[in-house]
């Protein structure tokens, strides 16, 4: 009889015992002296006289290995870059590693070996292929240290989010990616048959935050967006990964600003005390985020045009251009690479977007700008189940569309807001990438389905 049990953190199997825990790379300056047993590829051979450096790629670093007849009697005439490798040796110190020690090999057990040579180089410090080149191979450039290095910090982001939302008391939900009706509305929006009937990809999980937050009070969610947009830029994409939150019973949308602002700095944190090897490799430069300032739009506007004598063309909405510029105003004028814009027209904005009181023209809304990118879109949100209704026919919606939405409203809810971030702009701008594909696993926009 075969079974599975499981005792204490390891799991037992009858059949075949305990399963081994190896040696992680980032562990190995606690074993100077010691032997130990690694797992992972070939990263790169490089044969000296009368010896061979082995480096070997594990989950999260390189880690040097010396090969050498004093040592062992495995033939490295016989190993492959990119196999993969059961290694046993004894760990020593060495001033001239980077990392201080070396593993000298005393053998080595080949699990696999590749069938063909690699079709790009990715053993360099830099892949030195086009962006198209490096995305057609995805699968295998991102065994690229840099390339990888790129998600790490990624995770991190996430990570450090989701540790601070859970401490501020938000519950993570899990949104529907097949809706019924849109959430922005318009035409960037993905249709697709649903057994005969009319339905969507979602653009946002926001009817469902906003739901959520008559259940939970604050939420959160991790996940897919897509947009149907036919943007071929190099800060677009049709999938992306939303960062996104809502919490009720707040006083005024800046609490929702205040709330990103700690979280952020949270993730500053968390990546400069967790990330080091990345952040050095990646030569990151991970700001400083001690408070966030923020200027109306209309006076982000004027401050641009008055700054860089540039005529205002649109009182709509900014112009890639503008954003670039009035970061770097306000990073002059206060050293903060982020900037929250407020109050965008009621005309930019959905139709859930709580206007201003004081002025119907502009909404309780915000945009965060990064490094020139607009990274973040947020604000309160309308609760009145009348106000609602009346907005969206002023917008000749039809409310009998929304009804599942409209439920929340009807049956009473908070004064609430939140926001939706992308994760893979806000990581292109983090590490002053310059294009959003180099942030994302396997991106998808209007050429790119495969890999």
């Amino acid at each position: 009889m075969q079974y599975i049990s499981y005792k204490e953190e390891s799991i037992m199997m009858k059949i075949t015992g305990t399963i081994q825990q190896n040696i992680e790379a980032e562990e190995l300056n606690n074993y100077i002296g010691k032997n130990v047993t690694l797992t992972g590829s070939v990263y790169k051979i490089r044969n000296m006289s009368g010896f061979a450096f082995v480096i070997l790629r594990m989950k999260r670093s390189l880690v040097q290995c010396i090969h050498s007849k004093e040592y062992t009697d495995y033939n490295i005439e016989e190993l492959k870059e990119n196999s993969c490798i059961h290694l046993n040796g004894e760990v020593v110190e060495d001033g001239r590693s980077k990392k201080g020690y070396e593993v000298r090999i005393k053998d080595i057990s080949v699990l696999s070996k590749p069938e063909k040579e690699m079709p790009v180089v990715i053993n360099n410090k830099e892949i030195t292929a086009s962006l198209e080149t490096i995305l057609d191979y995805r699968p295998i450039t991102l065994r690229n240290e840099k390339e990888r290095a790129i998600f790490k910090i990624q995770e991190g982001i996430c990570i450090a989010a989701r540790k601070f939302l859970q401490e501020q008391r938000f519950t993570e939900i899990h949104s529907p990616k097949i809706v019924y009706a849109g959430a922005e509305g318009g035409a960037n929006i993905f249709k697709l048959d649903y057994f005969g009937r009319e339905a969507y990809l979602a653009q946002s999980p926001q009817f469902y935050k906003q739901m959520m937050v008559g259940v939970y009070d604050r939420v959160y969610e991790i996940g897919a967006v897509y947009r149907a947009e036919k943007h071929d830029t190099s800060r677009h994409l049709n999938e992306y990964t939303g960062l996104d939150f809502e919490m009720g019973y707040i006083d005024n949308f800046t609490d929702i600003m205040e709330m990103e602002a700690r979280m952020l700095q949270r993730v500053m944190d968390h990546l400069l005390k967790n990330y080091s090897p990345e952040i050095e490799l990646l030569k990151a430069n991970i700001p400083n985020l001690t408070e966030i300032p923020s200027i109306r739009f209309t006076e982000a506007k004027e401050l641009i045009s008055k700054t860089y004598q540039r005529e205002i063309k649109d009182m709509g909405d900014f112009e890639p251009e503008e954003e670039r510029l009035l970061c770097e105003c306000i990073k002059k004028s206060t050293g903060s690479e982020f900037v929250f814009v407020t109050h965008y027209p009621t005309v930019k904005r959905p139709f859930y977007a709580m206007e201003d009181p004081d002025n119907k023209e502009y909404t309780l809304s915000f945009d965060l700008l990064f490094r020139g990118v607009e990274v973040t879109t947020g604000g309160q949100r309308i609760h009145d189940y009348k106000e609602q209704i009346a907005k969206m026919e002023y917008r000749n919606m039809n409310p009998e569309l929304f009804e599942s939405f409209l439920m929340i409203h009807k049956y009473g809810m908070p004064p609430h807001g939140g926001l939706g971030m992308g994760l893979e702009r806000f990581t292109m701008c983090l590490l002053n990438q310059n294009n959003v594909r180099e942030a994302s696993l396997f991106p998808r926009d209007q050429n790119r389905l495969v890999p």
